[in-house]
């Protein structure tokens, strides 16, 4: 798609150089057609005798003198050639010479005679030069405040200053550049629920026909990354018309009514280029719900929402002018926006599962040169609950590290490691590690994969290592599921804490309880979360039962969870997590104790090699 200006341009103004070439042009013709002879005047110099000489002839007629230089300047002459002279003068002979020019009674003594004798040069001394100097001024100030504005103030000055323009980008479809559905993978169920948009956009009169009407808006809702504007952009590609593109940060304004304006000539600028698609990317930003408090109601941001609802309910749908929005935040938006007749329909854009990885990895690796032998299920297992955008910056990761090693195409290997980087961070080779901390970290890491191995309905372990991360971890197990899980039963839960409290207690039992590290501090946190998840939010005990005891907020931006109990049952809900969390730990325990022998063989292991492999792990484990 080509970028277009969307804003209508008045006639082009003339640089201010022009005019001011045209001004000089100007004064030098009337310089030279008005005041000719004065354009004669200069100044000559004459020696001190021809001056005394010039005295004694009556020839000067008015004297003058130059303290600073030490010189005289006279005027001699008739009255038809009257010239400018000046002349030096010897100190000695300086009080002789003003009583000879006193006893003239034709020359006039003053006290300056002017030698600037060209209008020209004098009308640039003292007009031209003085405006184009505070012209000057005036333009650094402007620019300067104008950073300042644009640094500080919300909105900058660029967009206070468009009187409510929209600044909206538009972009015109091209069948060889544009976004296409064929650059959208893993979302198929978001394509399908768009593709009749594409189909009303094609052929609106199929649809008039029976009667049936375009939806006026579409909301897609989604975690970050999965592919929302894209899929926006795909829609108008797809439907060859023109799609508009704007933020809804940027209908926020410093001047209360702006956002509105902007809003109108938003819509204005998509009823006169329909059939097109108007996009606002983060509608949160102007769709919160307003305020019912009475407090501070009518402010800039409820007014642009105001104008948005009414500017959805008076455009004709039957020009096909369709409204596309994304947001991370759905619940937060005003129940008027949501309402059948203004968003008609709400497209989940969720994170992709094993075979929408597959796709969009695919998709990217299009770009780039890979090795004949690539195993996507691998790196698509690898990389559950990563949205459309990690994958694409484990591709480019995987790409920058073969130019590192010098490959012509990337190998396999480049896209495990790359996956790493991206979640756990890159290594850092430069790490100095005592071996004692070594060796702490290397039983951490082998009770948490013995006692996954050692549980059944868990995930198998695919890589150990304790080489440090740039992320701050010293050492980390991966575990990758066969498959794809959307589901969790108790005892996988159960199981998942279980793991998670392997490390802690293969250094209790190896170190000592007294010896015990800080290293398991993640660990401590995800098993606490999930202990009380399966309280709280998945009915998993009996006390509780089928009990909803917090409520989750901004589901696709971490999930924030506050308690929706009483103190008291806060209070028994405390005791449980513990409960639960201690049960885990004292069967992680016996499991390594169990198998101590296996743990110390695989951690001296381990200690070798710092990084092994799943099969090297399972082998290692039956022998």
């Amino acid at each position: 798609m080509h970028e277009v200006v969307n804003n209508k341009r008045g006639p082009s103004k003339k640089p201010f150089v022009f005019y001011a070439i045209i001004a000089m042009l100007v004064i030098m013709l009337l310089n030279a057609l008005v005041f000719p002879s004065m354009l004669k005047r200069s100044v000559i110099e004459v020696g001190y005798d021809q001056f005394l000489e010039m005295i004694d002839n009556d020839q000067v007629k008015q004297v003058s003198y130059d303290s600073y230089s030490g010189q005289f300047v006279f005027i001699a002459g008739d009255e038809n050639s009257e010239m400018i002279y000046k002349t030096g003068i010897w100190p000695e002979d300086g009080q002789r010479l003003l009583q000879q020019l006193m006893e003239h009674e034709d020359i006039q003594f003053s006290a300056t005679i002017p030698t600037q004798t060209s209008p020209l040069l004098s009308f640039i001394l003292t007009w031209i030069l003085p405006i184009l100097f505070f012209f000057l001024i005036g333009e650094i100030g402007y620019r300067w405040m104008r950073k300042r504005m644009n640094d500080q103030l919300p909105g900058g000055m660029s967009n206070a200053m468009s009187f409510g323009k929209s600044g909206a980008k538009i972009y015109v479809a091209d069948a060889k550049t544009g976004v296409t559905f064929d650059n959208v993978a893993g979302q198929d169920e978001a394509k399908e629920s768009l593709v009749e948009v594409v189909d009303y956009l094609h052929d609106p009169k199929k649809y008039a026909a029976i009667g049936a009407k375009l939806p006026k808006g579409v909301l897609l809702v989604g975690p970050p990354g999965t592919g929302k504007t894209l899929l926006a952009k795909a829609v108008a590609g797809e439907a060859d018309v023109p799609f508009f593109s704007i933020s809804g940060s940027e209908f926020v304004e410093m001047f209360v009514g702006m956002g509105a304006a902007k809003v109108r000539d938003l819509f204005k600028q998509a009823n006169e280029k329909a059939p097109c698609i108007v996009f606002i990317d983060e509608i949160d930003a102007i769709g919160q719900k307003r305020n019912t408090g009475g407090i501070g109601g009518n402010d800039e941001r409820e007014q642009t929402l105001n104008q948005l609802l009414a500017e959805m309910d008076g455009f004709d749908g039957q020009k096909g002018v369709v409204l596309l929005a994304a947001t991370n935040r759905p619940e937060s938006l005003d129940p008027a926006l949501l309402r059948p007749g203004r968003f008609d329909r709400r497209v989940p854009v969720e994170l992709p599962d094993l075979q929408g990885r597959k796709a969009i990895l695919t998709v990217h690796a299009k770009d780039i040169k890979v090795a004949p032998d690539i195993n996507w299920d691998v790196i698509a297992r690898a990389t559950a609950g990563a949205s459309g955008a990690e994958l694409a910056n484990i591709i480019n990761e995987a790409a920058l590290r073969a130019v590192r090693e010098g490959r012509k195409a990337v190998v396999q290997a480049d896209l495990e490691e790359s996956v790493e980087t991206v979640i756990a961070g890159a290594q850092r080779k430069n790490a100095v590690i005592s071996d004692q901390e070594k060796k702490i970290v290397a039983y951490h890491e082998i009770g948490h994969a013995l006692v996954a191995a050692k549980q059944s309905h868990s995930a198998p372990v695919t890589k150990i290592t304790i080489v440090p991360r740039t992320s701050g971890a010293l050492g980390y197990t991966m575990q990758v599921d066969e498959g794809e899980h959307m589901l969790m039963s108790r005892t996988e839960l159960l199981n998942k804490i279980a793991t998670l409290t392997g490390g802690r207690s293969a250094e209790e039992l190896i170190f000592g309880e007294d010896n015990m590290t800080t290293g398991a501090s993640n660990d401590i946190e995800q098993a606490t979360k999930l202990a009380r998840a399966m309280i709280t939010r998945y009915g998993m005990t009996k006390e509780f039962d089928m009990v909803a005891l917090e409520t989750v907020q901004n589901q696709y931006l971490g999930g924030d969870a506050s308690l929706a109990c009483a103190a008291d049952t806060a209070s028994k809900i405390d005791e449980r997590v513990v409960a639960i969390v201690k049960a885990a730990h004292e069967k992680a325990r016996k499991i390594l104790q169990e198998n101590e022998s296996q743990l110390h063989k695989l951690a001296t292991h381990l200690l070798e090699q710092e990084t092994i492999t799943g099969e090297e792990f399972m082998a290692l484990l039956h022998e």
